[in-house]
């Protein structure tokens, strides 16, 4: 890396701005990667994922990868409920 020469202040400060604007970009894009990792851990999007790469071999396959986030977003909330909620030791 070679050294820079400045021949005036207002060339650092723009230097510097760059580099801040540069830093800002890398860190939304660290946020954007974490959020699209999250997302694809979650039970509707890897069933989906499933679903979907099967869904040209079985018949009406479209309906069911459309079918299965929508169950699962309604069942998924219920069994948890039914799990915290039951009676411990019986």
């Amino acid at each position: 890396m070679e050294k820079k020469i400045y021949s005036s202040y207002a060339q650092i400060d723009r230097e510097l701005e760059i580099l801040k604007i540069e830093k800002e970009i890398s860190y939304q894009k660290l946020v954007f990667g974490v959020k699209k990792t999250k997302e694809s851990f979650s039970p509707q999007h890897i069933v989906g994922d499933l679903i979907g790469k099967y869904s040209a071999a079985i018949p009406y396959g479209a309906i069911v990868s459309t079918a299965a986030p929508f169950i699962l977003n309604k069942a998924v909330p219920f069994i948890k409920n039914w799990f915290a909620k039951r009676k411990r030791g019986v």
